[in-house]
């Protein structure tokens, strides 16, 4: 196994996110002209694949760099500024770009209804494999990439930059991770051959981590738009077993599958050794394993960041050399601590204090799998 003085390097989306508390606010009023809503305070924090999945690799212990770009604007400024509170090592690999916007979204979560974004791509629209300091990805273990569908440089001409970036990635010898997020139907990403794309950087993509979701409508679209994005309540366990099968096949080394509410499924080739030579892993543990776990009780103050906090859980599990379904219980821990606060980071804890937590019998939840295989 190499050891080197960077564990980590997280690229891809960074923006901020603004969050008002709304727990006031129905749903259905927000379509009402002219109307005055009485909410709480602002939350505010840095967000994206970079931040949400970079700062809780940090809070878990990792040492880890974050590798993106912002603005010269006052969003840049804030972004970095509150990515120099956490730690000033944080943020040395993220570069400004003169006479840009930073982009940011606007995150409302009205009364028992999911999330709704408005989002500003700012400097992300430019963000592409000249971003990438491959020689620095030699002084790491893992490099983890997120976001392509809202990174539209990543899209263009099938996803050209996306598998330029996996495939130099792959030969300084990191293992490579990536993490996708939902396309917008109606929208640029949601008229591109996703599969094609696949197909072209899963075989340079060690250990691939989309939500449930996200692959559906990449890889199956027939089947979300049949369901209209209501995903998890058609899923049983053969089905997830078949697309993690497909995506094995692309190339990819390790699938694993975010599930929301219904917890986090793992699938994995019968060669592993790229992992193993770089993490304390075992291959007879590691090597065509198969597993899901039940995520864990939470008091949900917001869904924003849980998939990225699972990310986060899941690679520090890798790091540390844990088995499979170690992973899988880190992944659903770390998720379910971080929807306990209203933004994407403050809710995840220590390694130890979640060790404490899971030590002390944390409970899980029943899963009501789909009745028959759809």
């Amino acid at each position: 196994m190499v050891t080197n003085s960077v564990d980590t390097i997280v690229s891809g989306h960074l923006c901020i996110d603004f969050i008002p508390q709304m727990d006031n606010v129905p749903l259905e009023g927000l379509s009402t002209p002219g109307k005055l809503f009485d909410v709480g305070p602002m939350t505010f924090g840095t967000g994206g694949a970079v931040s949400n999945t970079g700062l809780a690799l940090h809070r878990l212990g990792v040492n880890v760099r974050l590798m993106a770009t912002v603005g010269d604007d006052l969003i840049g400024q804030a972004i970095i500024s509150l990515l120099n509170q956490r730690d000033p090592t944080l943020g040395q690999l993220i570069s400004t770009q003169p006479g840009q916007a930073s982009s940011y979204s606007v995150v409302l979560s009205p009364a028992r209804a999911d999330r709704i974004f408005l989002h500003h791509t700012g400097t992300n629209a430019h963000f592409d494999a000249s971003h990438i300091n491959f020689d620095l990805l030699r002084q790491a273990r893992l490099f983890h990439l997120g976001y392509p569908p809202i990174l539209p440089r990543l899209m263009l001409r099938d996803g050209e930059q996306l598998t330029a970036i996996y495939r130099q990635a792959r030969a300084t010898g990191v293992v490579t991770s990536l993490d996708m997020a939902l396309p917008d139907p109606d929208g640029p990403a949601g008229q591109v051959d996703w599969m094609k794309i696949l197909r072209s950087t899963l075989p340079y993509v060690d250990v691939f981590l989309p939500s449930i979701e996200e692959i559906v409508f990449m890889v199956r679209r027939a089947d979300f738009d049949r369901w209209q994005g209501r995903v998890l309540g058609h899923i049983t366990r053969p089905y997830l077993s078949g697309l993690a099968d497909e995506l094995l096949a692309m190339g990819s080394t390790v699938v694993g599958l975010k599930l929301g509410a219904m917890g986090f499924y793992l699938k994995t080739a019968e060669d592993v050794q790229h992992l193993t030579d770089q993490f304390p892993l075992r291959s007879s543990e590691w090597s065509h394993y198969e597993g899901w776990h039940a995520p864990f009780a939470a008091e949900v103050a917001s869904t924003v960041g849980a998939g990225d906090a699972a990310i986060a859980g899941f690679l520090a599990s890798l790091l540390r050399g844990l088995p499979p379904q170690e992973a899988l219980r880190w992944a659903c821990a770390v998720g379910a601590c971080c929807v306990e606060a209203a933004d994407a980071t403050s809710g995840v804890r220590s390694w130890q204090e979640t060790q404490n937590r899971l030590d002390d019998g944390w409970e899980r939840l029943e899963v009501q799998w789909a009745a028959t295989d759809p």
